[in-house]
């Protein structure tokens, strides 16, 4: 699960970063470089803006992998409900073969019961894999908050 973009990436802690500038050290420059060019400030800007996209491309392959993993679950239950659902399709017909041919014998029963009890289960793999495949699990909203976070950072810094 996904906490944190500094939980989950490494060297993008507030404090400290190796691939760009931390908050207080932009505060700090901003702060005394009030004096630098339009063509400084576009190029730090750029610099800025390039460092943060390559950290939420980051963020989204890490939260698209998760995503991916919960699908590959969901497929599976899918898989494993239709095989065993395709048993109870066939044992409720053995079963109903039995039933024809010796009518009221016992040994039908005992396919039917096993015929249910096999659909039952097929039924509940094949409803939980379906409801690990909704679209609402499947969003990268992590990704998607922390990029509304950093499209408002980026206009707070275009206007300033």
């Amino acid at each position: 699960m996904i906490a944190t973009r500094s939980a989950v990436l490494p060297n993008t802690s507030p404090e400290s970063t190796q691939s760009g500038p931390s908050l207080m050290e932009v505060e700090t420059i901003m702060a005394r470089q009030d004096d630098r060019t339009l063509g400084e400030m576009f190029g730090d800007l750029t610099r800025d803006f390039k460092w943060l996209v390559h950290q939420e491309v980051q963020l989204a392959k890490l939260e698209l992998g998760e995503k991916a993993s919960t699908m590959r679950k969901g497929v599976v239950l899918l898989v494993g409900g239709g095989l065993l659902a395709y048993g109870a399709f066939l044992t409720v017909v053995a079963a109903i073969v039995l039933a024809l041919i010796a009518t009221g014998l016992p040994s039908w029963v005992a396919a039917l019961i096993a015929g249910v009890v096999l659909g039952a289960i097929g039924y509940l793999f094949i409803h939980s894999g379906i409801t690990s495949l909704r679209p609402q699990h499947l969003n990268p909203h992590h990704t998607i908050d922390t990029l509304k976070e950093d499209a408002q950072w980026l206009r707070t810094r275009v206007k300033s």
